[in-house]
């Protein structure tokens, strides 16, 4: 996922609560047509698509209200904006898909003991076929989306439908195996396949969103590219203590930069406004916050993160 994108946080709002109605419109439907089919064909591999599918919907609806909390402005509870939001949606996301595998596999595990004919079999492959479609669409969409943005809580809703996509393949196989060869266990082994699958896509979402929600480091090559803006102007040079995080569509970024100790303060003030426009072209959902330090005479700054505990993020910048 690109942690910093170019968009306006009004053109990624715009896109993200799009997706993620499109979202909740499609698990809306696959539940309501599995629920129908599962009830004639008594499928256990159906059954198991369609209890992933339930939570789908949950999941999804979890992600349209959390991107729309998310872009809010900052009030006084919350300075630095709601952004975090969608890293919430996301592990709740991931703890839906981990209770979705329990019972799903619970379920396969009882039907590989006993196992149980298929009715109906062409209906529940149909209704598979046209989830497999409606499925690979938003992820499309969703993929579009977040070739945009910075979502996190859309890419976990991504990662949680492509897990989806593959399950229903593996359903649709076992449904069909079972209904033609008349294996009953088959269907229940494509059941577990499709639990395994989730818990791995479980563990994506969850790294992902706890990364975000921990305020790791943006990539490398994004902080370089910070530093190269800062420093087109040669009054201003040696950025230093640079600090990023992502918080749903913003990015937040602060650092110290060594400025020609001659300048006059409103001089300095007018290279550190246009050195902020410059990095703000690059990315409008920015937060900045920018220390000037006098070239040669900064004394080592102190508190709880000081410049000595920093070497990692020089080496970087270097």
């Amino acid at each position: 996922m690109n942690a910093a994108h170019g968009l306006h946080p009004t053109e990624t709002a715009a896109l993200t609560r799009r997706v993620t109605l499109y979202s909740v419109a499609t698990a809306a439907v696959l539940v309501a047509i599995k629920v129908a089919a599962w009830l004639a064909s008594g499928s256990i591999a159906l059954l198991a698509s369609t209890a992933d599918s339930g939570l789908d919907l949950l999941a999804s609806l979890t992600t349209f209200f959390a991107v729309r909390f998310a872009v809010s402005p900052p009030d006084a509870e919350h300075r630095f904006g709601h952004g975090k939001a969608e890293g919430f949606a996301s592990l709740v996301q991931a703890g839906l898909v981990f209770a979705s595998a329990a019972l799903i596999g619970q379920q396969a595990i009882g039907d590989l003991i006993a196992p149980k004919p298929i009715q109906e079999g062409g209906w529940a492959m149909a209704v598979m076929g046209v989830s497999i479609v409606l499925t690979a669409l938003l992820i499309l969409a969703q993929g579009r989306v977040l070739r945009q943005t910075a979502s996190v809580a859309v890419s976990g809703d991504r990662a949680h439908y492509a897990a989806d996509l593959a399950s229903n393949v593996i359903a649709l196989a076992g449904i069909a195996a079972t209904a033609w060869l008349g294996i009953g266990r088959l269907d229940a082994i494509a059941a577990l396949a499709i639990a395994a699958l989730l818990l791995w896509g479980a563990v994506g979402v969850f790294r992902e969103a706890s990364g975000q929600l921990m305020d790791h480091e943006l990539p490398d090559e994004v902080r370089a590219r910070i530093v190269e803006l800062m420093t087109k102007d040669p009054r201003l040079t040696d950025v230093h203590q640079l600090r990023t995080r992502a918080s749903g569509p913003f990015v937040h970024m602060q650092m110290h930069v060594d400025l020609d100790p001659q300048l006059t303060l409103e001089a300095a003030h007018q290279v550190i406004v246009a050195a902020e426009k410059r990095v703000l072209e690059a990315f409008p959902s920015a937060d900045i916050i920018i220390h000037a330090d006098p070239r040669g005479r900064a004394e080592p700054h102190g508190g709880a993160f000081a410049e000595a505990q920093s070497a990692p993020t020089k080496a970087v910048e270097a």
